[in-house]
């Protein structure tokens, strides 16, 4: 883990909260000047500690009216079934997360889709016959109650 001093956690929830924030305003609600803190914000993204800046978007002002968690079981745990379905889920603009698990399910993905028939082609054109799949379980989610990207850092 970094080694972090309280100002440098500051800075990272204030950016966490809103990146597009100037490095003027940061600095002030952070209680240094400008030049350090963009010093220290540098460091920061050097470190790797902060890895981009993105726009949150609204997906179903863009179309995307759904989103469904699948629950992936593998034929193979093997190091290189598992690097293929990762390459394979890496190129699927649908799926917008893919985390490894341990227990029964071996991947759970985020996804992405404008309606019920065109995530009902995805899962069987591009999703099921993925490479190494044994078996996909969905879920739609019905509402989203906290969606809080990032991590706590008080």
């Amino acid at each position: 883990m970094a080694n972090l001093d309280d100002i440098d956690r500051k800075l990272l929830s204030e950016l966490q909260a809103e990146g597009r924030v100037t490095n003027v305003e940061l600095a002030n609600r952070v209680g240094l000047t400008a030049p350090p803190c963009l010093r220290r914000v540098r460091s920061l993204e050097e470190e790797g500690v902060i890895r981009g800046y993105h726009a949150d978007l609204d997906p179903s002002k863009l179309g995307f009216a759904i989103t469904v968690f699948a629950m992936v079981s593998l034929k193979s745990q093997a190091e290189n079934a598992l690097r293929e379905f990762e390459d394979h889920m890496r190129d699927l603009p649908e799926v917008r997360e893919c985390h490894m698990l341990n227990g029964e399910i071996d991947f759970i993905l985020k996804i992405v889709s404008q309606d019920l028939q065109s995530f009902q082609e995805f899962l069987t054109s591009k999703l099921t016959p993925a490479p190494n799949v044994a078996s996909v379980k969905t879920s739609l989610t019905i509402r989203t109650a906290k969606h809080e990207p990032g991590v706590p850092l008080q």
